[in-house]
C-alpha cells in the first residue's frame, strides 16, 4: 500500500487480470512455504511512526507536500491526509544497543522534519487522533494527491453501493457521524512494530502477537478524544475499523470481517494462511494489473498492504529476491515522547522474546476469542481493563502488568543479549513508571481536561511542550 500505482481508474477487466496474477503469486508463496525457501534468519527490528503536521493554533496544517519536498528523505513518506506523514526506520538486529541507537536515529530525523517544518510555519506532533482535528477539516481536497488514495477512496465507496462511512463509537461520551469517504481515517495515527521472523517460529510468533495486542493497547493508549468527545482510551481502534468498513466474509462465529480486524483466528500449521483468506475472503480494492516477475509477489504484497489486520504478515523480499517473513504489529498508539515510542518498542520485543521462547504457547492457554475480547476491552478501558489469562482466569490488567508481563519482558530483552542499562531505562523506568502512576498519554489528556476544561487547543499546546522536552509520559504533569 506504500508503493504509487500508475491509475486510479480501473475496468472489469484489471479486477479479472488482478485476481489470476493474485492467485498464481498466492500458488508461488504455497510453494516458498513448501519448500521452505525463505530467509532462515530472525532477530531484525525496525518500525513506522506516523505523525502530524501542525499550525501555531495546533490545529492540523494540510502541507505534507510542501514538508516532504524540503524533507527529501525515502524514510519519510505520505500518509493519506496532507496533515500527515510517517518516519521510517531501517531495520536492525535485535541486540546489544538497538534500543538507545533506535532512539537516537529517530531522534535525528524527528529533528531534520521539525526544521524543514518550522521553515513552512508549522510543526509535527505524534499523537493517537490529533485532539483538535474536527471532521469538517476531513475534505477530500486535504488527501495526499496519490493516485493509490484517490483509487482506494473511490473503491471503498464502490464496495459500499455509495452507502456513507458511518463513525459510531459509544465511550464516555458517544459519537455518530456519517462520512462520504474515507478521510476518517486521517485521524489515527500509529506506531508500527515490524520483526523479521524464522518460518519455523511464524506461527507461534504471529498468534503471540494476537495475544499481546490487549496489554500493548493498553500501556501505549494515547487516543481518548476524537471530535471534542471523550471516547475510548484508545479511540483510534474503533475509528480505523470503521473508517475504511467493507464487509469481507463471515468467521465462524458468523461475525462479519472488515477490511481492518483483529483477524479471524490464530494461525495453525502455517503463516500463509492469512494470504489464503486474503485471496478469495478480501474484495480487490486495487486492482492495479503490473508486469514485473511474478515471483516479486506485487498483486500479492499491494492486496495484503489494503487488508489491515492489527497483527499483519508481510512478505519481504532481499534485492536478490530471496524472501523473509516480517510481522507487523499496529497496535501501539503514536507517541507521547521520543522515549515512549522506543520504551513501547522495547516491551513488545522483550515480550515477544519471553513468550516464545516460554515451554507451552500462550495460545495454547489462551483461546483467540479471549485474545480478541481482550484487545477490545484494553482499546476501550485501558490500564482499568479486566482481561482473562491463562486457564481463562480474569484479571486486572494492572496487575498482570506489574506482576508478570513487565518482569517477563525484562526477562526476554536480556535472553536476546540487549544491554542492561538499555532494558533498565526503556522498562524499568519508562514502562516501569508508567505502569506504577498509571499515566499514560490516555490518562494524562483526560486528567489535562478535568483540570482545565474543554480547551484542546490548550491541552494540545500542553502536549506539544512535553514532547519537545523528550519527557516520558509518567513525568508529565498539569
Amino acid at each position: 500500500m506504500g508503493d504509487e500505482i500508475s491509475s486510479s481508474e480501473f475496468s472489469s477487466e484489471d479486477f479479472k487480470e488482478f485476481k489470476q496474477r493474485l492467485r498464481n503469486e498466492t500458488q508461488i508463496l504455497k510453494g516458498w512455504f513448501d519448500n521452505d525457501d525463505f530467509e532462515a534468519t530472525d532477530g531484525k527490528c525496525g518500525f513506522e511512526l506516523e505523525a502530524w503536521l501542525i499550525d501555531k493554533n495546533y490545529r492540523p496544517a494540510p502541507v505534507n507536500e510542501a514538508f516532504l519536498e524540503r524533507v527529501d528523505d525515502p524514510l519519510v513518506v505520505p500518509e493519506l491526509s496532507k496533515f500527515n506523514f510517517e518516519i521510517n526506520s531501517i531495520p536492525h538486529r535485535i541486540e546489544g544497543n538497538i534500543l538507545s541507537h533506535l532512539e537516537s536515529e529517530l531522534s535525528g530525523n524527528w529533528g531534520k522534519c521539525v526544521t524543514h517544518a518550522e521553515a513552512l510555519g508549522s510543526n509535527i506532533l505524534a499523537i493517537g487522533i490529533l485532539p483538535t482535528i474536527r471532521d469538517e477539516m476531513l475534505t477530500l481536497d486535504k488527501m495526499s494527491s496519490l493516485k493509490r488514495y484517490v483509487a482506494l477512496n473511490h473503491q471503498v465507496i464502490r464496495l459500499r453501493q455509495g452507502m456513507p462511512l458511518e463513525l459510531k463509537i459509544e465511550g464516555r461520551d458517544f459519537l455518530n457521524i456519517k462520512h462520504y469517504d474515507v478521510m476518517l481515517e486521517a485521524v489515527a495515527t500509529s506506531l508500527q512494530i515490524h520483526c523479521q521472523v524464522n518460518p519455523e517460529n511464524a506461527v507461534r510468533q504471529y498468534n503471540l502477537s494476537q495475544i499481546l495486542s490487549a496489554p500493548m493497547a493498553a500501556v501505549a493508549a494515547n487516543s481518548p478524544y476524537l471530535f471534542g468527545k471523550d471516547l475510548w482510551d484508545e479511540t483510534r481502534i474503533p475509528a480505523f475499523e470503521q473508517a475504511v468498513s467493507v464487509a469481507s466474509f463471515p468467521d465462524g462465529q458468523g461475525q462479519t470481517i472488515g477490511r481492518v480486524t483483529f483477524g479471524t483466528g490464530y494461525a495453525k500449521d502455517s503463516i500463509l494462511e492469512p494470504f489464503l483468506e486474503n485471496l478469495d475472503g478480501f474484495p480487490i480494492l486495487l486492482p492495479m494489473v503490473l508486469y514485473d516477475d511474478p515471483s516479486w509477489l506485487s498483486h500479492l504484497r499491494l492486496q495484503n498492504g489494503t487488508i489491515w489486520r492489527w497483527t499483519r504478515p508481510l512478505i519481504g523480499l532481499t534485492k536478490e529476491g530471496r524472501p523473509h517473513i516480517r510481522l507487523e504489529h499496529r497496535v501501539p498508539a503514536a507517541g507521547p515522547s521520543i522515549a515512549d515510542t522506543i520504551a513501547n518498542i522495547a516491551f513488545f520485543l522483550g515480550l515477544m522474546a519471553y513468550y516464545g521462547k516460554r515451554e507451552t504457547p500462550l495460545e495454547g492457554e489462551i483461546p483467540f476469542s479471549d485474545a480478541k475480547e481482550n484487545f477490545y476491552r484494553a482499546a476501550k478501558h485501558g490500564l482499568k481493563a479486566d482481561v482473562k489469562w491463562t486457564g481463562g482466569k480474569s484479571i486486572a490488567l494492572l496487575t498482570l502488568l506489574e506482576q508478570s508481563l513487565l518482569p517477563n519482558a525484562k526477562k526476554g530483552l536480556q535472553m536476546a543479549g540487549l544491554l542492561s542499562q538499555d532494558i533498565d531505562h526503556y522498562l524499568g523506568d519508562v514502562i516501569g513508571n508508567r505502569i506504577k502512576t498509571g499515566q499514560n498519554g490516555a490518562v494524562w489528556q483526560r486528567a489535562f481536561i478535568a483540570k482545565h476544561g474543554l480547551d484542546f487547543r490548550e491541552m494540545t499546546h500542553a502536549y506539544f511542550e512535553n514532547q519537545k522536552q523528550n519527557l516520558p509520559i509518567y513525568k508529565w504533569t498539569l
